[in-house]
Formats: C-alpha cells, structure tokens, sequence
C-alpha cells in the first residue's frame, strides 16, 4: 500500500508505542524521558524570604529614621518579632521575621553612625519578599510525565531532594545496509563498487536523538543473507535499513523482512524524493526500510524516522516542530507529486539548494531544514511565508501542525 506524506505520519503517529522504563541516577538522566509525574512533597521556597540584601521593614515606617534591631543571615533562625521604629537587616535568601511587611534594598536608605537609618518614602507592602511555595506548592506535580530531561531539569529535581528518576529506556537501533556493491568507508573499494555512506548518517543521526545504536556490516543482496541479518538485529526496538526496496532484480530486503513474519503497515510514500519507503512491523520491533539514494534516504529519515524515534522515546512532543520565514528567492519545481526541497536557512530566510538529486550526498551537510509541497504547487515566490522543519536543531510538537505549503 502507498500512502501519502500525512497517511504515512498518521500510522506512525497510531502504530508506535514507548517503551519500557528504569530508574537512573538524576545525573546520568540527560536526555531521557520522563515517566511518570513528580509530585512535590515540600513548599519552594520553604519558608518567606528576602529577595534581595537590605531590610525587613514594617510600612508605616516609611521616611522615617529606624533602629537597626538585629542581622539575619542565609542559613539563619529567623527573628521572632520586630516593632514599628525598628529594622531587621537582612541578606538574601534569609527568612523574614515575623511581622515582615516589605524589603527595603540597601542601596535605597540612608545609614547613619549611631545604628539607624532612614527609609525611602516609597515602600510597597510585601515588596522583595519570596513567598513560601511561590515556586513550587507541596503536594502539586512539579514534573510531568513524557517531559524530556534537560540541566534545569536536573535543577528541578535536586530542588527537592530526588537522586533517582524513573525513565523510558533508550530505544535501541540496530541499522544495516544491502547491497554487494556497498563497502565500508574504511575499506579499500574497486571501480564498480561504492562507499556506504547511508549507514554512517543513521547510526550518527539516531544517537543525535537519543538512541542506543548498534551497526550491522552490509548484508548482501541474496534473500538468505538478508534474513540473517535482520535476524541478528530483531532484539532491537526500531531497525533500519537502506536500499533494496525499489523494483530491481536484486531488490529483496521488502521479501526477507516478509518472509520472517513482517506486519507491513505501508510499502511507499508518495513523495519526492524518496517514493519506496516501507514501514512494518516484525514481532516487537518496528522496522524501516528507506531508499538506497542517500538524500532520499536523509529525507524520508528526518520525516518518518525521526517521529518514530520521538514516540519509541516516549516523548510527547513528537510531532514535527515548525519554524515560519519566508523564501530568499523564487523557486520553480515540477507539480505532480508531494516534494520535500531541502535548503539553507539563515534565521531569517529560506533558500533552496540547487542541486538536490536523490542519489547526492553533499546537499545533505549544507541542509539547515527542509519545506514541504503538496502536489499543486509549481512555484514558491521570493518573500512568500513558508513553514520549515529544522534539521540542524531538534525542535518537536506536542500539536499536529500543518506543514505543508500549498
């Protein structure tokens, strides 16, 4: 069955499930998702506190020359009581005494020799004061679930005293390619054969979202030594392949993973670049098998992999995350299919690459985001607001957006 670009993302967005959880120190939780909610079990800040270095000050006092009462430190008892007349000097962070009204900071009054001072006239009721639980409410979640973990995070969760988070696991992905004529980067190759350059990409691209990645050497194009290979990868949670899954005498990898018992959930993608994408699924394990042209197989990665991932990971924001800006030039683009233009993007405008072939791999670095086209559309004016996916940085949803430009 060939979908379309939405039809393909809906069955990805239906199919795919998260994983299982652990529990990880907070500290090697960078990165990973949330499983379940945190809730609060004590008030931040704990107690009212002063918000700068100055004084506790009652309101009536104001303009008034006082009497520097006592010192409060961080870290110290807070003074039990003060009177009208009276100040208590305070630094910030320490616990304001009872019958605290307002802050006053200390470049704000005037210090006299014999231990007074003299307020401004200005003072606001409960001016530079932190009130206890204005931060974070005891009993409330402070952390929900399917948020991905980031330093602040880690900063939230130290807060209040939690060493270990329970998290989903990392997906593992174990990538492989087909093909005789495929040889490793490292390897010495002779005129008729290629460099593999599909697998690199995966493997780097995969664990730059998160994932545990495992490479199998390239399988060759006999349906026996393709099923061996996706053998010794069926224990992973998602698996990818390129290559192999158009319409060619020796393209097998669709009837290996058939044979062995693959759900297949679509078997093309009408799109340009990139048409003989399949996603299935076999046992456990989700599986892709994209084109063995590398800028097709980058494309099809970032519009249909990526979303995978995010949802393996348990990330709720996994749907494709947007930037509007507008086209540098005018572009023109032959109608009649869904088209994906790869281009550069300069934080303030889109500019298509100009030679963008499926089987080219130097566009692939200079890619900063892509645009999406329904079938329509012909041409793209210089100016016109345009909806981009990044590539270059990861930004998600948590909404369904619309990106195609019509």
């Amino acid at each position: 069955m060939t979908v379309t670009i939405s039809k393909a993302l809906d069955i990805i967005y239906s199919k795919v499930t998260t994983k299982s959880t652990h529990i990880v120190p907070i500290e090697k939780a960078l990165g990973a998702i949330v499983a379940k909610d945190y809730i609060a079990t004590f008030d931040l800040p704990r107690f009212n506190n002063s918000a700068m270095d100055g004084y506790a000050v009652k309101v009536t006092d104001a303009g008034k020359r006082v009497f520097v009462k006592e010192v409060t430190y961080a870290g110290d008892v807070a003074e039990e009581v003060f009177s009208e007349g009276e100040v208590v000097k305070i630094m910030t962070g320490a616990p304001t005494p009872n019958g605290c009204e307002a802050i006053v900071p200390i470049e704000n009054v005037e210090v006299h020799t014999d231990g007074t001072i003299t307020l401004p006239n200005d003072i606001k009721i409960n001016m530079m004061i932190r009130w206890k639980g204005e931060d974070i409410k005891s009993s409330k979640t402070f952390l929900s679930a399917q948020t991905e973990v980031t330093a602040y995070t880690l900063a939230l969760l130290a807060s209040q005293g939690i060493t270990h988070i329970e998290v989903y696991r990392k997906p593992k992905v174990v990538v492989f390619s087909t093909g005789d004529e495929l040889k490793a980067h490292y390897e010495r190759i002779e005129q008729y054969q290629l460099y593999n350059s599909n697998a690199p990409m995966f493997v780097s691209r995969a664990k730059e979202l998160g994932c545990d990645v495992s490479y199998i050497a390239s399988s060759g194009d006999t349906i026996e030594e393709l099923k061996e290979a996706i053998k010794n990868a069926q224990d992973a949670d998602l698996i990818l392949t390129s290559g192999g899954v158009s319409v060619g005498d020796k393209d097998f990898t669709k009837e290996a993973f058939l044979e062995l018992g693959l759900e297949s959930y679509f078997t093309g993608i009408k799109i340009k670049p990139g048409k003989p994408t399949h996603f299935g699924k076999l046992g456990s394990c989700f599986v892709v098998n994209l084109p063995g042209n590398p800028l097709a197989s980058m494309v099809n990665f970032e519009m249909f992999v990526k979303p995978i991932i995010a949802k393996l990971s348990g990330n709720k924001a996994f749907y494709h995350g947007l930037i509007t800006t507008k086209m540098r030039d005018e572009y023109r683009l032959k109608a009649g299919r869904e088209t994906v233009i790869l281009g550069e993007w300069n934080g303030n405008s889109f500019l298509p690459i100009k030679n963008q072939k499926p089987g080219m791999v130097s566009p692939l670095q200079m890619a900063d985001g892509l645009i999406v086209t329904t079938k329509e559309v012909d041409y793209l004016a210089k100016e016109q607001e345009i909806k981009m996916i990044p590539i270059k940085f990861d930004l998600k949803s948590k909404e369904k957006i619309d990106f195609f430009i019509k």
